[in-house]
């Protein structure tokens, strides 16, 4: 029989939505007027990938209906447990169904009716009418339908291909013998998604061993005497339940639809309505794709609407222009985008003897990019040029671009997709190898004269400390790059690296790169000093978007529309078959090295309007660039460690912990698996009767996490124990037998990584190790600080701490003259708050009125709620609120100023501190009400939070450039919240002490006196 020609595709439109929300949940796609697109943007993009490839003859969209079903009368709990549908949901729904409607694209919907009710009634019609049809839907419930012309097709997602599922692919998924069984399968497991409950006790495990033994629900039922203990026990006594399971999640092929084979023919678009509809929604490069070069793409729009300059900005208003890219104007490139010609030749040259790997640029995933900067042209194009050699005069015959499908076999291009994100397979380059001493000293004389230059390191490993250099790589123009090799022996890459150390250490040349603190380490190590103005693409990007990744790839895929080379398709995924750098084609490295530094200048031309249009470029350029440099130099000194101090203590936590569990084994009368979260459920629950209300997880199983316990741990001694217990296995598995192993073989001391780029707050963080979160609240977690100790006998450790710099910067922006008059006039600011919450006398406050004055006092700052409040001081609510209450009438320019904040942030849609650093609140003016109150708590305490980042980050830059200045042996070496530490030479702690106080008070100037804590001892515990 032959395969029919016509050719139906039915959309589930829902289940798509939802799909492509979720999949931007982390990185969604905002508009310039704040909308969040990501729904209707990975919807349009599923349903241009079927139009494109699968080419259908016939299509329709169906939605559900808004009404309740024929199902809520089986059954009126069918689906109550589903949430509301995200607002962002909810706005995107107008948008898709008109550009549907423009796209002259029928919508299939019914009241009364499923979408899956609508699609399986015409599938079954079409198939009838000689059409091949493919329900598009990620829901596993259309495999009922399947038959010989009816597919279900599962489009691309995350990485993964589309899918085309027939009746042996469904069979084969369900492992069952029938396409009808497919109801007896979701009869028995049940939906939770749907609210259908199936039979207890019955998971897919057992549905297909009960179908493959019964053939189907009703012979299950009818058989039930064959089954045995609590499963027999199960399906007697939920049978009807069964029953009106399999009746819920079975499709109706009965709608009273009809089936209009023109109605549903794909047609041409209404392409003035579809164009107007694509840039409402700033969809640029789709809009190219569906509508072609007659509607030719507009400016590139700013990602968010122009705020005012907030009032605390200590940085100016714009003024001057970003340095402006100026290459050498004689030099040009023998390349394929016709940038001239090169001034010297290139010729071939050894393997790298080393391993490069990729340095830390975070994971590549796919993000659409809505504007490209490079010229695209056919892949695989190879022509010879005459040049002159400007070092001899002589003409040179050169080799252009290599024939980047010989270069990368496995790479396909889809010809029937030319607008697709560009590759380096589409887009011309010209990336050289530099590997003689004639190539890299004529590199190093026009890198000399350029104003501004990007670079990038290929290193041995990830960790910059213990990695040795395996090759450079420079761009100063965009679609040209140089790649240099360095070889293994240390002599000889030295040697190297000193050629380009003139470059390197130029003060007038800026220097350009991504995690550029991480090429500036690799240098330092070779006895290069980085100087001059420093752009950090990375940085950048998280000044501008700071709640988005900002990894080169993602970026260069959202602000280029450029997928660039993925590092496995080189060396293949991470296993035993994994290659090395050595055994790839030298041209794959230049151009996979190339393309870094290409992209990442590229980047850089894109994000510096952004940071001048913002008011961010005073901020980036004072701020975090010179921080880059001290950060730099304080992951390289590292910190000592005392290896026997931890062994010791690791001994003694072995020993607590032994006692502790003992202790928890005597209070429930018998031994089990504490860390068992299934055992300690029953034990704490069903043995014990601890909470008769006990919460339940998905799994059945009782919840035991921290939050659980915390509420039990004031009744119930157990409860407490276990906390205890979890404290030291914590304490002594991930720090105090952890830290000895990262101890570098390098330099004996540990080396953290710190982070400038993650917390949206602007404040750092440490990985490898986290030296951010050591407990420090229990004697055991204090502990761990004394096995941190000067790097020899003529140090000391220094702590310099802030003392309640968010409460003092809180009073400063408030200008609450109570809180303002404490903290100038010595008074203990949780002692002034007691005082007035409980209406009596300084000399009056009891421990426990200044204990709850305390939290009362941080909570503020983090928008505490009564419910809250009294979780944390363990009171009644209505006492809680109470407290609240009283705090605000005796601090009232506080109330006044958080609701200042917020109404600041529903205009503008951010929050910003005191240097004008921004934070995006994208739900201060949502409907839910549970995301506002989010973004309203971050109205008021990431203006705090991140003024008190800032602050710290002008003193670490000031201290740094201080030590510097005076050739001080004494080294800074690491920054924990609101603290520095120090190695304090002996000599120098006196001159240090007053200096690093003076510049922390002084970082930025408030209307409140600012105070520090400052410490010497022979470990770190005893200086803080």
């Amino acid at each position: 029989m032959a395969k029919p020609t016509k050719k139906l595709f039915l959309l589930d439109a829902l289940a798509l939505i939802y799909r492509a929300h979720f999949a931007f949940s982390k990185s969604p796609r905002i508009s310039s007027r704040g909308i969040n697109t990501s729904a209707v943007f990975g919807f349009m993009n599923a349903m241009i990938e079927v139009l494109t490839k699968e080419k259908p003859t016939h299509i329709g969209v169906a939605f559900d209906s808004a009404k309740k079903t024929f199902r809520h009368e089986s059954f009126p709990m069918y689906k109550a447990n589903r949430q509301s549908q995200p607002e962002d949901i909810s706005v995107a729904m107008p948008y898709i169904k008109q550009i549907i409607e423009a796209m002259h694209i029928p919508m299939l919907i019914l009241d009364g009716y499923e979408a899956d009710d609508i699609i399986g009634t015409i599938a079954k019609k079409a198939a009838l009418a000689d059409f091949e049809v493919y329900m598009m839907t990620p829901d596993k419930d259309y495999g009922q339908l399947v038959e010989e012309h009816i597919h279900i097709y599962k489009p691309a997602f995350m990485g993964k291909p589309a899918e085309k599922l027939g009746v042996n692919e469904i069979l084969e998924r369900w492992q069952i013998e029938r396409i009808d069984q497919v109801t007896d399968m979701l009869g028995l497991m049940g939906d939770s998604v749907d609210n259908i409950p199936g039979i207890p006790g019955i998971g897919e495990k057992t549905a297909q061993k009960l179908v493959a033994d019964f053939g189907s629900v009703e012979n299950l039922i009818a058989r039930a005497d064959e089954l045995k203990g609590k499963l027999k026990e199960n399906v007697v006594n939920f049978a009807q339940q069964g029953l009106l399971s399999k009746e819920l999640a079975t499709i109706h092929l009965t709608v009273p639809v009809p089936f209009d084979e023109e109605h549903l023919r794909h047609t041409e678009y209404d392409k003035p309505r579809l164009a107007a509809l694509l840039d409402e929604l700033e969809f640029r490069q789709m809009k190219t794709r569906l509508l072609g070069g007659s509607y030719d793409e507009k400016p590139l729009p700013d990602t968010f609407k122009t705020g005012g300059t907030s009032q605390m900005n200590l940085f100016d208003s714009p003024g001057g222009d970003a340095p402006a890219f100026l290459p050498f104007p004689n030099m040009g490139a023998s390349n394929p985008s016709g940038a001239g010609d090169l001034p010297f030749d290139f010729g071939s040259g050894d393997t790298p003897t080393a391993t490069p790997v990729e340095k830390p640029k975070g994971k590549r995933t796919a993000v659409k990019a809505p504007v490209a900067s490079a010229t695209e042209a056919t892949p695989g194009d190879v022509t010879d040029t005459v040049t002159t050699d400007d070092n001899t005069g002589a003409e040179v015959t050169e080799t252009e671009a290599p024939a980047y499908l010989d270069v990368y076999p496995d790479y396909e291009i889809d010809e029937n997709q030319p607008e697709r994100r560009k590759t380096i397979l589409s887009v011309k380059h010209d990336y050289r190898l530099v590997d003689t001493p004639e190539l890299r000293a004529s590199l190093v004389h026009y890198l000399g004269i350029q104003t501004s230059l990007c670079f990038d390191s290929e290193t041995t490993a990830i960790d910059p400390v213990e990695a040795d250099l395996v090759g450079l790589s420079f761009a100063y123009r965009t679609g040209e790059a140089f790649y240099v090799p360095v070889p293994a022996d240390r002599d000889e890459a030295q040697a190297i690296v000193d050629q380009f150390k003139p470059v390197f250490e130029n003060p007038v040349i800026e220097k350009i790169g991504q995690n550029l603190k991480y090429d500036l380490l690799m240098l330092k190590k070779y006895g290069v000093e980085v100087q001059g103005k420093l752009f950090d693409t990375m940085v950048a990007h998280y000044l501008i978007e700071p709640e988005m990744r900002h990894n080169m790839d993602m970026m260069a895929m959202t602000y280029l529309n450029y997928s660039p080379v993925e590092i496995e398709s080189l060396i293949g995924k991470k296993g035993k078959g994994q290659l090395t750098m050595r055994d790839v084609d030298i041209q794959k490295v230049v151009d996979y090295a190339g393309e870094d530094a290409d992209i990442t200048l590229q980047l850089k031309e894109a994000f510096a309007p952004r940071l001048e249009k913002d008011s961010l470029h005073k901020l980036f350029d004072q701020v975090e660039m010179p921080l880059v440099q001290v950060l730099t130099d304080l992951e390289l000194e590292g910190i000592t460690l005392d290896t026997n101090a931890l062994a010791e203590l690791s001994a003694t936590l072995e020993v607590d912990m032994r006692q502790v569990q003992q202790e928890i084994f005597d209070i429930a009368g018998e031994t089990f698996n504490i860390g068992s979260p299934k055992q300690l459920g029953e034990v704490l629950f069903d043995r014990l009767k601890l909470d008769k209300n006990a919460k339940k997880t998905k799994t059945g199983q009782y919840a035991t996490g921290e939050e659980i316990l915390s509420k039990l741990e004031v009744e119930h001694e157990i409860a407490r124990k276990i906390l205890d217990y979890r404290e030291l296995i914590k304490l002594k598995n991930t720090y105090v037998d952890a830290l000895p192993l990262l101890i570098s073989k390098r330099t004996g001391r540990i080396h953290t990584s710190f982070n400038q780029a993650v917390a949206a707050t602007g404040r750092l963080s440490s990985t490898n190790p986290n030296l951010q979160n050591i407990p420090i609240r229990t004697p055991r977690g204090q502990e761990i600080r004394k096995a941190f100790v000067p790097r020899g006998p003529e140090f000391v450790i220094m702590s310099a701490d802030y003392s309640q710099i968010e409460l003092r910067i809180m009073a400063a922006f408030s200008g609450d003259q109570t809180m303002l008059e404490a903290f100038n006039n010595g008074v203990d600011i949780h002692t002034q708050t007691a005082s007035k919450v409980f209406h009596v006398e300084l000399n009056e406050v009891t421990g426990d009125m200044r204990r709850k004055a305390k939290t009362i006092n941080f909570g503020i700052i983090y928008g505490i709620s009564a419910f809250g409040l009294s979780q944390r001081l363990k009171i009644p609510r209505k006492e809680a609120a109470q407290i609240i209450d009283e705090y605000f009438a005796g601090f009232p320019a506080v109330k006044d100023y958080i609701d200042q904040c917020i109404e600041k942030a529903r205009g503008f849609g951010y929050a910003e501190t005191i240097l004008g650093r921004r934070r995006y609140l994208r739900d201060i003016n949502s409907r839910n009400q549970t995301d506002r109150m989010f973004a309203e708590r971050n109205a008021v305490n990431a203006p705090i939070q991140g003024s008190a980042a800032d602050m710290l980050k002008i003193a670490m830059i000031q201290i740094h450039e201080f030590m510097q200045a005076e050739r001080l042996k004494s080294k800074m070496i690491l920054t924990v919240h609101d603290e520095l530490v120090f190695d304090a030479h002996r000599d120098e702690i006196e001159l240090l002490r007053v200096r690093v106080d003076e510049i922390m008070r002084n970082a930025i100037p408030m209307g409140v006196k600012m105070e520090t804590g400052i410490g010497t001892g022979e470990n770190w515990l005893v200086a803080h």
